[in-house]
């Protein structure tokens, strides 16, 4: 799987937002410079995430944006699905509607199992937990192997 910019974009804004001690909204100016995000590419993203319910935009003086929900409510795999679409897709489609011939369609199974394996990591890590620096154990376990930081 390829992480696009858009999802660690807006991973890292949603983060600074959780992290706010006031719950005030924020503007895309200010989470632009806090994270290193260009500020277009940011209001895309932010759109995208308004769309999908994770933010909204209050306007006015104190306007900018705030999480929709709570950060404890909204998952990684909210944010990619928001701003990337599924999480697993062969040729744009979803694993289930791809159709193979009778030799191929064991590769069916692969994407399945891949999509399986990625949700059960980006469905149990949420914003809050970002935003805290703490993971989950079954997520911290996958990392302490030494060979998932190697490499291949």
């Amino acid at each position: 799987m390829r992480v696009s910019a858009k999802s660690d974009y807006a991973l890292r804004a949603l983060i600074a937002m959780a992290g706010r001690d006031d719950g005030r909204a924020v503007s895309a100016e200010e989470l632009g410079r806090l994270q290193d995000i260009p500020h277009g590419f940011l209001q895309a993203i932010l759109a995208d995430m308004r769309r999908s319910g994770i933010v909204v935009s209050q306007r006015g003086q104190s306007g900018g944006w705030r999480l929709a929900r709570t950060a404890d409510a909204i998952t990684v795999a909210d944010v990619i699905r928001a701003v990337d679409g599924p999480l697993v897709s062969v040729y744009g489609l979803r694993p289930e509607a791809v159709a193979y011939n009778e030799q191929a369609d064991v590769l069916q199974h692969v994407w399945i199992a891949a999509r399986h394996a990625l949700r059960e990591v980006f469905e149990d890590v949420t914003i809050q937990q970002l935003a805290d620096g703490t993971l989950p154990d079954t997520v911290l376990a996958r990392t302490a192997d030494e060979d998932a930081w190697q490499p291949h």
